[in-house]
């Protein structure tokens, strides 16, 4: 009696231990920026309308605690641009810091307006309730895409119009300029690969994707350029560094009935140099490859704020799946989803993917289904015109 009733409390400790074991893990709070620009907009005939400053805003969402609902945990009266890729913002590893730049402002001249380039970066505090501004730092002119470190302790800022790409230092809570690279010509975005010893930067009217050195704080430049698709203005690198993918706009910033490409850049070669193109579309502008390092996403614009009566006009945008697979990568489905998309974020797991459409004023919510992106039928609503998004930098 005495064994049968040892084993029968050892088979009870087991199932205690693998019901533990069962248990699910409690959601996780993952932080997503978006910034919305007030100021523009297009009329049927596809023409620039601009509108006055101070009604811009980035909204701070929590997109892991349930991912098909993502809840605003505060927005911020904060000037930005659709201008330039949807990268000139990011969030630091940590999630204690976000930079947003602010490539243009629109000024009044002899009663029209126009756009000029501005060179502020804002930095804000995102461990109060809610989020606030910290610091308000002066960079090089139009500053657009920008990228933290995976060591969140540096963070690299393109200047559009002074050709140039900013060195800023995070320590805790200060963010400070510590150094300014000549590029020579405009670069759109720069992004450092994950073990943070190199970084590339779009060079955008020449077509081409500038390698800098990383050493510590000093960013180097020593002229080596890889030459791109046409007009490459976005890039992403995957997380284990082996690839980089450029976004090859084919316009100079918008559609034109034509497709267009992501580059593949093998990042293991010496050099590193384009392996391959994939063609995705009519418009790349959006880029993001996942934290899981197995996909990637293209935006397509479609033409969707083309004028109305041309051959390539859409009223939606649309999201190209690519399937990664060593140094391969294949083009997989489309999904099509709302008027000009811009930005496009992945949840930490790599199972949703947050697309922000500029016209209608969402995000589209899709799900990965193995290698085919499927709409979730769940969309939420913003406060203005998304013309960025960026989640915290995971690689």
């Amino acid at each position: 009696m005495k064994l049968r009733s040892t084993a029968l409390a050892a088979l009870a400790l087991a199932l205690v231990a693998g019901c533990t074991n069962l248990t699910p893990t409690l959601p996780q709070r993952q932080l997503m920026l978006v910034a919305n620009d007030e100021k523009q907009s297009w009329n049927d005939a596809g023409a620039v309308i601009l509108g006055p400053m101070g009604r811009d805003t980035v909204q701070v969402l929590d997109i892991g605690t349930d991912p098909l609902a993502p809840k605003v945990l505060g927005t911020l009266q904060l000037d930005n641009t659709i201008a330039g890729p949807p990268t000139n913002l990011a969030i630091t590893p940590g999630e204690t810091l976000a930079l947003v730049a602010n490539s243009l402002n629109v000024v009044e001249d002899n009663g029209a307006r126009k756009q000029v380039p501005d060179n502020r970066l804002f930095v804000i505090d995102l461990t109060t309730t809610p989020p606030k501004l910290l610091d308000t730092l002066q960079v090089g002119r139009q500053p657009s895409g920008l990228s933290i470190n995976r060591a969140g302790d540096l963070a690299l800022v393109a200047n559009r119009a002074d050709n140039s790409v900013s060195v800023l230092r995070i320590s805790g809570k200060k963010v400070a300029l510590v150094d300014t690279v000549a590029m020579g010509d405009s670069v759109a975005h720069v992004r450092f690969t994950p073990d943070g010893k190199r970084a590339l930067a779009a060079k955008f009217p020449s077509h081409k994707i500038a390698l800098l050195d990383v050493n510590g704080e000093k960013v180097s430049y020593n002229k080596v350029d890889l030459a791109a698709g046409l007009w490459p203005y976005n890039l992403d690198v995957t997380p284990d560094g082996k690839l980089a993918l450029t976004a090859d706009n084919g316009n100079s910033g918008a559609s034109d009935g034509q497709v267009d490409t992501v580059s593949v850049i093998d990042m293991e070669a010496a050099p590193p140099r384009v392996v391959d193109k994939v063609v995705v579309g009519d418009g790349p502008e959006g880029l993001a490859v996942s934290p899981t390092g197995k996909h990637a996403v293209a935006v397509i614009l479609r033409g969707s704020n083309a004028a109305k009566n041309a051959y390539f006009y859409n009223r939606n945008g649309s999201v190209v799946l690519l399937k990664i697979d060593g140094k391969k990568v294949t083009r997989a489905n489309e999904v099509v989803v709302r008027g000009l998309p811009e930005g496009a974020v992945w949840s930490a797991d790599g199972r949703y993917l947050y697309v922000g459409n500029f016209i209608d004023q969402d995000i589209t919510i899709l799900r990965l289904d193995g290698d085919t992106l499927v709409p979730t039928g769940q969309s939420f609503q913003l406060q203005g015109h998304p013309a960025a998004m960026r989640g915290k930098m995971t690689h």
